[in-house]
């Protein structure tokens, strides 16, 4: 039997435990930095703050102690938010084999490095193969069987084949590519434009300005991952385009409820305080801002989040500089 680690029980965590046990010929092992909290889930089955309709079968073993949940792993699933990225495998990099795939569903960019999240774990797990998924997945819909498509990107020969046939399942389809670069930054910069999508909604501006919104945000997605070095061709597929829409539309987007909540007139500090999980648009815009900034890409959405996020400026005053800037060519 082969042995699949799931790192971090968030939602997205909880998912992937929960996906890859449906397959009982798998020991799956879900962990969870808090022992009181992994201990809740064990004795209920279920992620009750986060995914409560999702049931993890008994093949799933959880826990929160790293010698347990890494030994023998084949595989290696990483659903830690960016910020505990570092610190969670610095910990870890011992227990993990040196022969574990290595899987990435963190969609952001490291403030302190600018790194993505392949690059971290390359670095810290040097040897190790590195596989990022991306596009639009739910982890609320997922456990509840609604069909998804995503899509595993590799640099290493048949890596991305090799989780392809590992998550794939009647609900859930994943096509390969190997773009690597292109689809972890398309993950990253639609949670920056999802943030700038709820705003508009919080601001109730209507259809129209919602669909430019996207429309101009992909632009923006597209310059930044070419001069990025990732393949534009990338960005109108699932892990961009596909990614952006469900991330800017859907009730269960972090980001998008972000922006909303600012457009409504609420502070970040206070959002972000009542909320149960990360959005990871935050720091990425940040990151992107810095990035954009370091290499002159013309980045007009992001860079008016990043002035509403951390330069206080207000969202009616962002949308005005944006509808007033130079007339231009599509």
């Amino acid at each position: 039997m082969t042995t699949t680690t799931v790192l971090g029980a968030g939602a997205m965590g909880t998912a992937c435990a929960w996906v890859l046990a449906q397959n009982g010929q798998r020991d799956v092992r879900l962990w969870g930095r808090s022992a009181e909290f992994t201990a809740r889930i064990r004795e209920t089955r279920r992620n009750e703050r986060l995914l409560p309709n999702a049931v993890l079968p008994m093949n799933v073993t959880i826990t929160s102690d790293m010698t347990e949940a890494l030994s023998k792993a084949d595989v290696v699933l990483v659903c830690i938010p960016m910020k505990g990225l570092r610190d969670a495998l610095k910990d870890m990099a011992g227990l993990i084999p040196s022969d574990a795939l290595m899987v990435s569903t963190i969609k952001g960019i490291e403030v302190s490095t600018l790194k993505r999240s392949s690059e971290i774990i390359k670095e810290l797990c040097p040897g190790n193969p590195v596989v990022a998924l991306g596009g639009p997945c739910h982890a609320e819909e997922v456990v509840e069987r609604k069909p998804a498509s995503i899509v595993a990107a590799s640099s290493t020969a048949g890596a991305a084949e090799q989780l392809q046939s590992l998550l794939s399942t009647e609900f859930l389809r994943v096509y390969v590519n190997s773009d690597l670069v292109g689809v972890e930054l398309g993950g990253a910069l639609k949670n920056v434009i999802a943030i700038a999508a709820g705003i508009c909604d919080g601001l109730e501006f209507g259809d129209n300005a919602k669909a430019a919104l996207l429309t101009r945000g992909l632009s923006e997605m597209v310059r930044f991952g070419k001069l990025m070095g990732a393949d534009p061709r990338t960005f109108y597929g699932l892990a961009g385009l596909g990614d952006l829409v469900t991330t800017c539309n859907s009730r269960h987007s972090r980001n998008r409820h972000v922006g909303e909540c600012l457009g409504r007139g609420k502070k970040l500090a206070d959002i972000e305080q009542s909320m149960n999980a990360v959005a990871e648009g935050v720091l990425t815009t940040r990151s992107v801002h810095m990035l954009a900034q370091s290499k002159q890409i013309e980045m007009p959405i992001a860079s008016q989040v990043y002035s509403m996020l951390f330069e206080g400026k207000s969202p009616r005053e962002a949308t005005e500089e944006l509808m007033n800037r130079p007339l231009k060519s599509e």
